[in-house]
């Protein structure tokens, strides 16, 4: 049985290389064909950025109109418990792809968001905004996750790294245009609540539009419905490339199969060396300490004697700058290379936040140090951490339990986010700076190592390519 398992991978290998050099003759299909539909899903990924940083600038508005102005545990819970609705929403995104396709899914994510702004926009009193938040939550862990599976899973070989791109960048803009639309809101009354009102509008977007995009061939044909995914291909891809893609993927995927993957498959199975590290490698991703930077810049900014309009404007266009650079970089150098170069320069970052906070620097050079430290952070983090990990997942993890997979990894990302979310502000008044830096230049450390050691490169590879390569039969 091994034998013959193994000559079964090898015959695989050759088809699959063979059919590479079939579409290296005839050229790679054009980007522009998927281009809009690429857009129409980084919509989930502008509402995940917006909602994070929408918190940003109206907490402080929001906590004296609600009537909680200083109760730290409470503000840390308005932002939070929109993560422990994304804990929610990821680890059952897997299920609802799987079952209603990324069409009908991405529309569902929509639904919370326009439900839960509307709440958070009418909200009364607290519990009234921790409801709307919980609601947006549980869109904000549907949303990344869609939209990395379906980019991953519409998109040509040659630029899927680059579209994988157009997620973060997405989210980054999503966070500058909640900064900037926050900023009336501590000199005007009640436009925390506009604040809210806005995201509503993407949201309708992305169920309209979602209505007129092709629906994933991947997942067309793992349901044997193998003439829609010929007609997907063709939205996508064009004519000339669809025999060839459907070829390669019933190589690796079967269609009309009705087995379903179970949990305990994921973690102690076949696959679980590989869901451990996507695990791990997000929720490093989250103990790196970005996200506090997110929810909290105006804050440290403050403390630091920044204005915290001018300190979360150089904080976006940092998010934004790094972001387009991966757009770059992806496809280039790969993703192992900006993962390490990602997290290494946030090594750098948190060293430098952590020295503004000793005593050996003077005071005129702490607020240089702090707020530069804080915006090599974000560009750092921007080009290689943000993007990397959710692109490069869905590219490893087989068709059959690409969905699933994916949420169980982002489960720990969620879970990570919330305590972040929860206890910084507490860590940050009982530690302080310099040691809450340091014990995140420390997890930065040990992604580089990490990274090293676990992660495979997919750079240029088809996803049929990635899953022989990287998990042969047994």
């Amino acid at each position: 049985m091994k034998l013959k398992a193994l000559l079964l991978f090898y015959v695989m290998v050759f088809y699959v290389r063979s059919l590479n050099g079939v579409s290296k003759e005839i050229g790679n299909p054009s980007w522009k064909r998927s281009f809009l539909y690429i857009l129409v899903a980084s919509l989930a990924s502008f509402l995940y950025g917006y909602h994070l940083g929408v918190i940003n600038e109206t907490l402080e508005s929001i906590s004296n109109d609600l009537h909680f102005n200083g109760n730290t545990m409470a503000e840390g819970l308005v932002v939070s418990i929109c993560l422990g609705g994304g804990f929610l929403g990821s680890t059952f995104s897997g299920l609802i792809v799987d079952r209603v396709g990324f069409r009908r899914a991405f529309q569902l994510c929509a639904l919370p968001m326009i439900i839960g702004s509307s709440m958070s926009a009418t909200a009364k009193n607290l519990w009234g905004m921790l409801l709307g938040r919980l609601f947006v939550g549980t869109g904000m862990g549907l949303g990344p996750t869609l939209a990395t599976l379906y980019v991953t899973e519409v998109s040509p070989a040659y630029v899927r790294g680059t579209y994988g791109s157009f997620t973060q960048i997405a989210t980054s803009l999503g966070l500058m245009s909640s900064l900037l639309i926050g900023f009336p809101a501590k000199e005007t009354e009640g436009w925390w609540r506009i604040c809210f009102w806005v995201s509503a509008v993407p949201a309708a977007l992305l169920a309209l539009f979602m209505e007129f995009s092709p629906e994933s061939p991947h997942w067309l044909f793992k349901k044997g419905r193998a003439a829609d995914a010929e007609a997907a291909f063709e939205k996508l891809l064009g004519g000339p490339y669809v025999k060839g893609a459907m070829a390669e993927l019933s190589k690796s995927e079967r269609g009309g199969e009705a087995e379903t993957v179970k949990l305990s498959e994921l973690l102690f199975g076949h696959h679980r060396k590989v869901v451990f590290i996507g695990s791990t490698l997000f929720a490093l991703q989250q103990l790196s300490g970005i996200n506090s930077v997110f929810f909290f810049s105006s804050t440290v900014f403050k403390s630091a004697g920044v204005s915290s309009q001018s300190a979360n404007i150089c904080v976006g266009i940092a998010n934004f700058l790094g972001s387009f650079a991966a757009l770059l970089l992806m496809d280039k150098l790969g993703r192992k290379v900006l993962l390490i170069g990602s997290f290494s320069g946030m090594i750098v970052a948190m060293g430098l936040q952590a020295a503004s906070a000793s005593s050996l620097v003077s005071s005129s050079n702490e607020v240089y140090l702090s707020v530069g430290g804080m915006l090599l952070f974000v560009l750092a983090f921007s080009v290689g951490a943000g993007p990397v990990p959710s692109l490069l997942l869905s590219e490893m993890f087989p068709g059959r339990i690409r969905a699933k997979a994916m949420s169980v990894c982002l489960a720990s990302h969620w879970v990570v986010n919330f305590f972040v979310g929860l206890l910084f502000l507490r860590l940050l008044e009982q530690i302080g700076p310099l040691v809450l830096n340091t014990i995140f230049a420390t997890f930065c450390l040990v992604a580089v190592i990490f990274v090293k050691r676990n992660v495979l490169e997919t750079k240029g590879k088809s996803l049929q390519e990635i899953e022989i390569t990287l998990l042969p039969p047994e």
